[in-house]
């Protein structure tokens, strides 16, 4: 029983695409697209030199341009701040006397707890503050 090289191609290319699966590293997954298009070459009848000339092009060329962009995106931060991080640097109106043992703001339609960030500091009925953290439940104003 002969087996075409293409098939030993795809063979390799499943047998890099399994550990991709379970180990989460994308080089294997280039490897097995290498492993791929040697077999698509294989298929056209390229001899074996440039099987594993085109398996080693493809990959390497795609180790070297995907993984930079992967990695520049995956340092990226989100564009558009959520939940807490959201409120941080907003601005809120003093309900009840906020200083450094509480007191209660309107932050963003929703009554917060608040303490003051400067233990001297106090903030009066009516007086917009600027939000600088949020501890717990707290907003940390100032």
């Amino acid at each position: 029983m002969d087996i075409d090289a293409w098939v030993w191609w795809l063979i390799a290319a499943a047998g890099l695409g399994i550990p991709l699966v379970i180990t989460a590293m994308p080089e294997l997954g280039m490897l097995s697209a290498g492993a791929v298009a040697a077999a698509v070459t294989a298929a056209l009848g390229g001899d074996v030199v440039l099987q594993v000339v085109v398996f080693a092009v493809v990959s390497v060329a795609l180790i070297a341009v995907v993984r930079p962009i992967a990695t520049r995106h995956r340092a990226q931060q989100p564009q558009h701040a959520t939940g807490i991080e959201a409120l941080k640097g907003r601005q809120a109106v003093v309900l009840e006397r906020v200083d450094n043992d509480g007191g209660r703001v309107k932050l963003a339609g929703e009554v917060w707890s608040a303490r003051a960030l400067d233990a001297g500091e106090s903030y009066e009925v009516g007086r917009h503050v600027d939000v600088v953290d949020i501890d717990g439940a707290t907003a940390v104003v100032m």
